[in-house]
């Protein structure tokens, strides 16, 4: 396997004038942890500045894109663009999983393939790749990476499972649909909610996100799926 400074040199053009940088983007809190001694930095504070960046680029880009549409459905576009699971996906794309640094119980528990951690991966790199090169390096890698997805329309429709939650439920008649908050882990500045949904009272599902409003929309398309499973035992 290459080196990830070879990888991001052949793929992407891209060549870290401050290795410890890249270094720093690609080490979880739980690596940081296990190694104390040696005060190694965690990715939480480039994560924090990559979010920034990433927000007002896909903004501009939407922006120039999109001459005609309000305000409104440019919000849900770029929601549907930065959100966890996109994200996610732009890091296994780049191939970003191999290589990040986690801790072993992180390891042990599928920390490597968690949308969580894959998400704010690409968000530390983001980061890093700013401090180190400017935001146009920035925004040339994003050209390259996810640009090309939202050309494509992936990001057209944005998929509301609340709403398709609360449309399945109601045509049998008045349903009660409540989500609370049942943890909060991490900083301030980069917090993971849980949230759970329940349906006239009971417990059906629940989901993790890096808002309330994610959290609830991925706490929604599993109790989707869970009376999809029901309607197909006859239930």
């Amino acid at each position: 396997m290459l080196t990830l400074e070879s990888k991001l040199q052949s793929e992407f053009g891209i060549v870290f004038n401050d290795i410890s940088l890249l270094e720093t983007a690609f080490t979880h809190t739980s690596y940081a942890n296990e190694h104390r001694l040696l005060n190694i930095s965690h990715n939480e504070r480039l994560e924090f500045l990559g979010d920034a960046v990433l927000q007002l680029l896909i903004s501009k880009y939407l922006f120039k894109k999109y001459p005609k549409k309000p305000e409104g459905d440019l919000s849900k576009m770029r929601s549907a663009i930065v959100r966890e699971e996109s994200l996610a996906g732009f890091s296994r794309q780049c191939g970003f999983d191999d290589y990040i640094r986690l801790g072993k119980g992180e390891e042990k528990s599928g920390g490597r393939d968690r949308d969580t951690i894959l998400g704010d991966l690409f968000e530390a790199f983001l980061g890093a790749l700013l401090l180190d090169k400017g935001v146009e390096s920035v925004e040339k890698f994003l050209n390259q990476v996810m640009i090309p997805k939202v050309e494509e329309g992936n990001f057209e429709r944005v998929k509301d499972y609340k709403t398709t939650l609360q449309e399945l439920l109601q045509t049998k008649g008045d349903v009660s649909i409540d989500y609370k908050v049942t943890s909060e882990t991490g900083p301030a500045h980069a917090k993971t909610f849980e949230m759970t949904v329940f349906v006239n009272g009971e417990e059906i599902s629940n989901g993790i996100g890096k808002s309330k409003k994610l959290a609830e929309q991925a706490a929604a398309q599993k109790a989707l799926e869970v009376f999809q499973k029901m309607k197909g035992k006859g239930q």
